[in-house]
This record gives C-alpha cells, sequence and structure tokens, in this order.
C-alpha cells in the first residue's frame, strides 16, 4: 500500500481535531471513557491514560508517538495483557490549551480504574501535567511523557525517560565541534523557543568555544530564510517545531550558499519528507530513541510489529511512543495481582534501573533517565539516513 495517502488522509482528520475546542474534544472522549471503566470494572481491565495534543502546533509529533504507543498496547493484549489482564488503552485528546489539560487529567482521575497516565504528548501538554500535579494535580503515576523541556524539576509523580533538549543540544553541538565546526548559526522558529532555549544554546555554545550568531523568525520564517546573507554560518541549530522549519526550508531555496540544518527531537522528518523540506537544504535531526534501523532487540521488536499491526514506516516518533508504553506495562507487570494507582505510584517511584531489550532506563540525581540521543539525517532524495 502507498503510505503516502492514508498519511495525508490521517493528517487531514488530526488537523480538524485540532480546530476543535478542548470542551468538544473531551465531550466527545467522555463516553468513550465512561464505557472503558464500565469494561474494565466488569471484566478486570487495566485502563491506562495517554493525553494527547492535537493542536495544528503539535498533531505531527503526536500521530507518530501515538501509533507507536497504539501498537505496543495491541501487542501486548494479544500476549495476555498485563498480568492475564486486559489493557484499555484511553486515550484523550486535548487542543493543546491548559484548560483542556487540566479536562483530560480531572477525566482520568475521575477514573478508578485508571491506573496510571503513560506517554503524554506533545511537549507543552507533559509540561502543563507537571506543572497541575503539585498544585491538585492527583497522585497518579506520569509515565514516559515526551517532556522536552530540560529546565522543568521533575516531582515524585513523573518518570522521564527521554533526553530532554539540553542532552540532544549538546549532543548536537558536540558531534559538530568534533567535526572542526567553529561557528554555528542558532535559528528559533517562534519567541517561545527563544525564550525557552536561547540561555542554554548560548551556555553550551560556549562551552564548546563556538561562536554563535542567532536568528529570530519575526513574522515571516520564510522571509528570514531569505534574509541570510553570505556572512551567515554554513550549518544552523533548529529550534522549533516540523510546520516552521518547513517555512524556514522555504526561504534558504533561494540562498546560494549551502547549508545545514541540525534540529531537535520535536521535528518530523517523514512529514518533512513529504513536504519536499530537504531537496535544498540536508537535515539532521537529534533523537532520544535508537536508530529505526538498529539491530537492538527492542528496535527489532517495535519494526516487527509495526509492520504486523500497521501498514506505518518505523520513524522515531512513533518507536519513542512504543517505548513510552514498554516501559510503562514493565512497571505494571511487576506488581502482579496487587495493581492500583497506588501500588502503580510506588513502584515507578522506586525508579528501578530497566533493560527494555537494549533500551536502559535508568535515573540520575534529577529524576531523569535521558542521556541516550542519535541523529539522523534527511538526504535531498527525502530518505532517512543514520
Amino acid at each position: 500500500m502507498n503510505h503516502k495517502n492514508p498519511f495525508l488522509h490521517r493528517r487531514h482528520i488530526l488537523l480538524s481535531a485540532g480546530a476543535l475546542t478542548a470542551s468538544t474534544l473531551l465531550a466527545s472522549a467522555g463516553s468513550a471513557w465512561a464505557q472503558a471503566s464500565k469494561t474494565a470494572t466488569g471484566g478486570k481491565a487495566v485502563v491506562v491514560g495517554q493525553i494527547v495534543d492535537v493542536s495544528q502546533a503539535q498533531q505531527d509529533v503526536s500521530k507518530d508517538f501515538l501509533t507507536g504507543s497504539r501498537a505496543a498496547w495491541q501487542d501486548i493484549n494479544l500476549r495476555g495483557g498485563i498480568n492475564g489482564r486486559k489493557v484499555v488503552h484511553q486515550i484523550l485528546e486535548t487542543d493543546g490549551t491548559l484548560t483542556s489539560v487540566k479536562q483530560a487529567l480531572s477525566m482520568a482521575m475521575d477514573s478508578p480504574d485508571c491506573v496510571v497516565l503513560s506517554g503524554s504528548v506533545g511537549d507543552s501538554v507533559a509540561s502543563q501535567l507537571l506543572a497541575i500535579s503539585p498544585s491538585g494535580g492527583g497522585k497518579i503515576a506520569h509515565a514516559a511523557p515526551w517532556l522536552q523541556n530540560s529546565t522543568a524539576e521533575i516531582d515524585d509523580n513523573t518518570f522521564p525517560v527521554f533526553a530532554a533538549r539540553q542532552a540532544q543540544i549538546t549532543h548536537a553541538l558536540e558531534s559538530l565541534s568534533v567535526m572542526g565546526l567553529k561557528e554555528l548559526g542558532a535559528v528559533y522558529g517562534s519567541t517561545q523557543n527563544f525564550k525557552a532555549d536561547h540561555l542554554e544554546v548560548e551556555r553550551i555554545a560556549a562551552a564548546l568555544k563556538l561562536k554563535l550568531q542567532s536568528f529570530q523568525a519575526g513574522s515571516s520564517l520564510q522571509a528570514l530564510g531569505q534574509k541570510l546573507t553570505a556572512a551567515t554560518p554554513g550549518v544552523l541549530l533548529f529550534l522549533g517545531g516540523t510546520p516552521e522549519l518547513a517555512d524556514f526550508t522555504q526561504g534558504l531555496k533561494q540562498q546560494a550558499r549551502q547549508r545545514y540544518i541540525v534540529a531537535l527531537a520535536d521535528v518530523n522528518l517523514q512529514v518533512l519528507a513529504q513536504m519536499g523540506a530537504a531537496r535544498s537544504t540536508p537535515i539532521i535531526v537529534t533523537q532520544p530513541v535508537p536508530m529505526v534501523s538498529s539491530a537492538m532487540p527492542l528496535v527489532r521488536n517495535y519494526r516487527e510489529i509495526m509492520a504486523r499491526l500497521f501498514d506505518e514506516p518505523p520513524t522515531a516518533l512513533s518507536l519513542a511512543g512504543f517505548i513510552a508504553a514498554r516501559y510503562t506495562f514493565e512497571v505494571l507487570n511487576s506488581l502482579g495481582n496487587t495493581l492500583s494507582r497506588q501500588s502503580a505510584l510506588t513502584a515507578f517511584q522506586k525508579r528501578s534501573d530497566l533493560d527494555l531489550g537494549g533500551f536502559r532506563v535508568s535515573f540520575d540525581a534529577q529524576r531523569r533517565s535521558g542521556s541516550y540521543v542519535t541523529q539522523s539525517m534527511l538526504a535531498r532524495d527525502g530518505r532517512a539516513i543514520g
């Protein structure tokens, strides 16, 4: 089957969903959630909640991440679930606003059969859930969120397993400095990206003795790409999402000088390829997961399940969603017949080391398990290399 048409169809659905209000999204989810809880009570199923941002800004990340989580939970159920109990994977869509995230969290907390939140995505939703937690978010484990925010202080309820922006930026700049790079451009896709990341980028660049030039988009990223001069560094670190990067590369098409862009994990390489974004500018993307072509047992298992259950190509973001579900499963499965919301939280709070088929989860003093970073390159012909 051609993957492009189904992809574009799903993208259209997500665009439509992103245009809905938070109340509409959650109202439509409410009856399904209630039915899932009823099923869970009667059939002793386990409800796992996943809060997802389907706004236009995050849909390209959320779609793939959610696909990977779905694949993992379906396979887990086919293999007997959690200690013989079926898993009800309940998805709560939000529009990314704080109001909708609070509503989704409240819905999960009101269901006594929901024992954990797993793989909240994207970064804004994961950050909002972390911020809500101390002020009445409730005692429920928040496992493997797509938390890219490096500065957030991790609480007792949150268990990040993916490398945040700081680790990704450090990895990218270190690899470039080893190649003899002396100067770098940092392009910020929005004012929010600049506020969140510029101090960290400047600190890391200074530590690596890289001369740094910073650029903010203003009203148009495409116009910014067109205005770059011959004095602009040939390698640009891009801080922003997939749509912003696509706009920026449109402007770069008219540049005579060859440039390379290094982006972070919130950029979806496959979507960029669909949009033809790399035809004039090679793009390198950091990712806090193994290469999808890796021989690691976890990744081989992921590829096999994706091929068997979904007509989808493997991507870094869907692998991340798959890992989020697998990490959640391993902790819950260790509880035997004592599984409840409180026992699950207690088990996660041990922050035990886990080996998920080669992908190791090992928390540090900051309560994060996020030092694993790899890179892939989107070549001019649309292939992801790495």
